[in-house]
């Protein structure tokens, strides 16, 4: 998604207020939403929060309405949007298309919450900018400061965190896997290998590298090795980290040879 935008130097980053709310309701299906107080019984207008169909309502929504600029200078995920541009002028003429599509459509937005001509914003948990994508200063803050997990859910919320970023650690799958066994069921106890892929994750967080944007024009490399546990790739332009990719192996795969594994990496890293 963040992969498009080589060469832009200048972002806006956009938030709909109460999105949900502002997608009206199929005139005589309120009544699919209505709910029942002590004061009454009540319906609907607008799009309500969990109604099984809303997420993929709302994103469609979106995307058919900034659809002539997804791809040109818009990315959208549900009320966030990304405008991105190689230039201020450019960037101006794309804020005006943006906001006037969005006034047509009656859209209103979140001031509080809009960034607007900046070389840098941060969207959906990356910071964006001319140099490539980084990590969230605050969440890494708090992965750094996290304690070592005493039960299931704990491990499964660090688990979750830690790969949310794992574009930004080679060999990510590898090192996580002993803290992926500890999540399995009737196994519950932290071992030391967890202790020490738990401490080798926080201390790579600690200073990640800024992955470049993908440039399609050029010659992108290739890095791979494997072990027993698990394969890693790097993709890389220019020598510097376009992506990282990982995968745990399990089954027949553990007993492929070295020269084999590096193979699969290959495929796999193509086929991702």
């Amino acid at each position: 998604m963040l992969d498009m935008m080589v060469g832009s130097v200048i972002f806006s980053k956009i938030d709909r207020r109460s999105g949900y709310h502002q997608i009206r309701i199929r005139p005589g299906d309120e009544w699919k939403t209505s709910f029942k107080t002590k004061d009454g019984l009540y319906e609907w207008l607008v799009m309500p929060f969990g109604l099984t169909n809303a997420p993929s309502t709302f994103m469609q929504i979106m995307t058919q309405v900034l659809k002539p600029f997804i791809g040109r200078f818009v990315v959208v995920y549900f009320d966030d949007i990304l405008i991105y541009s190689r230039s201020c002028e450019d960037h101006e003429e794309h804020l005006k298309q943006v906001m006037r599509t969005l006034r047509a459509e009656k859209f209103c937005i979140n001031l509080k919450k809009c960034t607007f001509m900046s070389p840098s914003v941060i969207f959906l948990g990356f910071v964006v900018s001319s140099k490539g994508v980084e990590t969230d200063p605050e969440k890494i803050k708090a992965i750094v400061d996290w304690s070592i997990p005493t039960n299931i859910h704990e491990v499964r919320s660090c688990h979750g965190m830690a790969t949310f970023y794992r574009r930004f650690i080679r060999n990510f799958r590898s090192i996580m896997a002993p803290i992926t066994e500890c999540m399995k069921p009737g196994l519950s106890i932290w071992t030391k290998a967890a202790n020490k892929a738990f401490e080798k994750i926080k201390s790579k967080m600690v200073n990640p590298p800024i992955l470049r944007l993908p440039n399609f024009e050029k010659v992108f490399e290739v890095t791979c090795d494997g072990s027993h546990v698990g394969i890693g790739v790097v993709l890389s332009q220019g020598g510097h980290p376009v992506a990282f990719f990982s995968e745990k192996l399990d089954g027949a795969k553990k007993k492929y040879s070295t020269y084999d594994l590096e193979f699969y990496a290959v495929v796999q890293i193509i086929r991702h």
